[in-house]
């Protein structure tokens, strides 16, 4: 069967607009039963980090740039949700889908997951809404591979360990619990098509291989998969791959991510460059201040001579 590409923005967006499917990748991949997903909203900005006194100007000009490149297309990968596990605990849960691999990726990484640690988050529990700090899971969908690493999927899970009895502590801290998070990282690159079990068949979805066109956008999916809820994302992405006006769509998010990819490493050259003129200028402020510090050496001692005479 024809399928879109689901690595791209807008398609996995529409994957998990769904909250079947959003509840079932989410509880597959982290191995724990999830009662409830809130799927919160994904707008967000870094514009308002850079508004500091005196970088106005600049900033105008970079929000500019950014807008020229906006205008092809808005989307964003991150995913956000609050989910309840069948213990009640409350959790958000951050998605990342990131096709190639970028100097800027760690940094803005980073910069979203210290944002996220500094909101609150409202949830609906049976008494209403109420305001609360949540621990945080992310998820990384890679379209690049970790040489280090063979494993496709991959859980970073934390332990609490007593360092005076070297044992391992079994109880978890409320406290510890919102300070610091598990995460799941993905090797889109290294799925193979083994369908054993949910994990391996969900993440067949991702596979990248068997595709039709040079672009990447769609791929041949001849699985035969009997779980409910991964033949509705296939039937998803079959209309996403099929339809010219999706596709249309898939496309202008390809050129976006070109452009960006092409901005991001000229922006990273012109501050290489810019660095060394600025290593250059240190060098000869350093070799001016020496030769100032000489000149008021040798000042002195004709000074001190002229005094002894």
């Amino acid at each position: 069967m024809l399928i879109a590409n689901p690595i791209y923005d807008v398609v996995f967006k529409r994957l998990m607009e769904d909250k079947r499917i959003a509840k079932f990748f989410i509880e597959t991949l982290i191995e724990e039963e999830v009662a409830d997903v809130q799927i919160k909203p994904q707008e967000f900005t870094f514009f308002k980090d850079l508004e500091q006194p005196g970088n106005n100007e600049k900033l105008e000009k970079i929000k500019e740039h950014i807008a020229s490149l906006m205008s092809l297309a808005v989307y964003r990968a991150d995913f956000i949700a609050n989910i309840k596990t069948k213990d009640n605990e409350y959790k958000k849960v951050l998605i990342e889908i990131q096709k190639a691999k970028n100097p800027i990726d760690l940094m803005r990484f980073r910069n979203y997951l210290a944002e996220q640690y500094k909101k609150e988050d409202e949830i609906e529990t049976i008494s209403g809404k109420e305001k609360v700090v949540l621990p945080i899971i992310t998820i990384y969908l890679l379209g690049f591979p970790l040489p280090e690493i063979e494993s496709a999927a991959i859980k970073v899970n934390r332990q609490y360990f007593d360092l005076i009895t070297r044992q391992l502590i079994n109880r978890k801290s409320d406290f510890i619990e919102r300070l610091t998070h598990d995460c799941y990282v993905v090797q889109m690159s290294k799925i193979e098509g083994r369908l054993k079990t949910r994990l391996e068949q969900l993440l067949s979805i991702f596979e990248q291989n068997y595709f039709i066109d040079e672009k990447g956008i769609t791929k041949e999916y001849n699985y035969e998969v009997e779980n409910e809820i991964i033949n509705l994302i296939i039937s998803i992405l079959h209309k996403a791959g099929s339809d010219p006006k999706e596709r249309q769509e898939i496309e202008k998010e390809q050129e976006f991510y070109r452009i960006l990819e092409l901005s991001t490493r000229e922006a990273f050259e012109k501050a290489k460059e810019l660095e060394k003129i600025i290593v250059e200028m240190g060098k000869k402020l350093d070799k001016k201040d020496k030769l100032l510090e000489d000149k008021d050496k040798l000042i002195e001692d004709l000074t001190r001579k002229l005094n002894k005479k």
